[in-house]
């Protein structure tokens, strides 16, 4: 879920497109050594990058754009709003999900940033743990637990977060998988315009309801905090209530989805770790925040320039489209040793799942409870969990979203 820009598992200001809706995979110059653009062996061409071609130009898109492979240029740019601003989201994601706080820079983006920011306040996440995160988990749980074996992707990890965010706004649960398919059609941003804009128009015409009904009588969940919300002694617009709701389904469900398949198939390939987080829940942070690093669950986000600026000894351009890898980031050989190794005893050091500077995800708190809270359902309520040997191996696909499709295990009952 990065403010949730990024999130990266998470949120609310969200960098979750390809940019400019550019297949990656057609790239010019993108085929470096052989790599496998289409995701498959996408660390080994950023490896490639960071060596030899850190700051990238791709060429027949028809603009500037130029794609940043390592740590310290990445973290340079998310930390700089002057030189790298974030407008250029409005171009990509503003035709779908309209004024979006993920396009906003400066003391517009502090001032409705600050709005989310209250929503997602420590009490209310301890309220959503005990009222809705755990109740979810545990009843997608009773579902297959006299079964002795799932799809975990199919029966849990694609259910959940989106049951949890649905709830976090105070809709249908019953309706989850209406609000599952417009997340990943949201998603698809300028990739597929007829796909993302209808889903875009399906989600408003549902929720116009609810909206009417909470400015007339708010209540405590989210829609309510952000109808009945200020700026400058004014509500919100409802182009930037919608904006705000559009953004929060797929930054809040996807990218949190696809973190939990990673965490498990982490878990799942090594037994003995596996029993040893089973023994020892305390175990769990480090999980989560291995393998944020490890498999980022969405791997790019865009800024462009605001003035010709030099990166790694090379001069891009005022105006370019800038692509920061952050998968590639939380891969640099020289912050982190074996980067592509998963590895429990990682010394901690920061990663940018979550991005960084003034749009990192402000979901992100949630996103690390769900998590923990759904890691640890599993582990009490499925004992024995292991892959399923019949049903091949499985691993970890995509390129701006990476999560395993699949989860087959076997468990005890």
């Amino acid at each position: 879920m990065n403010d949730i820009d990024a999130t990266q598992p998470a949120a609310a200001d969200a960098d979750v497109t390809d940019p400019d809706g550019a297949d990656v995979a057609d790239m010019d110059g993108a085929d470096m050594d052989g790599a496998d653009m289409d995701g498959g062996d996408i660390y080994g061409f950023w490896a490639t990058c960071r060596r030899h071609d850190p700051v990238m130009a791709i060429e027949g898109l028809g603009r500037d754009m130029w794609m940043l492979t390592r740590f310290a240029d990445i973290d340079e740019i998310l930390r700089d709003a002057d030189r790298f601003p974030s407008r250029i989201n409005a171009d990509t994601m503003g035709p779908v999900m309209g004024t979006v706080i993920l396009a906003m820079d400066g003391e517009e983006h502090r001032r409705h940033r600050n709005l989310v920011a209250r929503a997602f306040r420590p009490s209310a996440l301890v309220r959503w743990e005990d009222e809705l995160i755990a109740p979810t988990i545990n009843r997608l749980i009773d579902d297959i637990a006299g079964r002795g074996r799932s799809d975990l992707v199919a029966d849990v990890t694609s259910r959940y977060p989106v049951q949890v965010i649905a709830g976090v706004l105070g809709v249908l649960t019953d309706d989850y998988e209406l609000f599952q398919r417009w997340g990943l059609e949201i998603s698809k941003g300028p990739e597929d315009y007829d796909v993302s804009k209808a889903a875009s128009r399906a989600m408003r015409e549902y929720l116009t309801p609810l909206v009417e009904h909470r400015k007339a009588h708010p209540t405590n969940d989210l829609v309510s905090d952000i109808v009945t919300a200020e700026i400058d002694g004014e509500r919100l617009s409802d182009e930037h209530i919608y904006g705000f709701l559009r953004l929060l389904l797929p930054a809040g469900a996807e990218t949190t989805f696809r973190a939990l398949g990673n965490c498990l198939l982490a878990l799942l390939t090594q037994p003995p770790v596996l029993a040893r987080v089973t023994d020892d829940r305390s175990l769990l942070d480090a999980v989560i925040e291995e393998t944020l690093r490890w498999e980022t669950s969405v791997t790019m986000v865009n800024r462009e320039t605001a003035c010709p600026v030099e990166l790694a000894g090379v001069t891009v351009p005022a105006g370019a489209s800038v692509v920061c890898a952050t998968g590639s980031a939380n891969h640099d050989e020289t912050r982190y040793d074996n980067p592509e190794v998963w590895d429990l005893e990682r010394p901690p050091a920061a990663h940018l799942a979550f991005g960084t500077g003034h749009h990192q995800c402000l979901g992100m708190h949630l996103a690390r409870l769900e998590l923990r809270v759904g890691l640890t359902a599993l582990l009490d309520r499925l004992p024995g969990l292991r892959l399923d040997p019949s049903a091949g191996p499985v691993h970890v696909e995509g390129l701006a979203f990476r999560s395993p499709p699949r989860l087959c295990v076997l468990f005890d009952t």
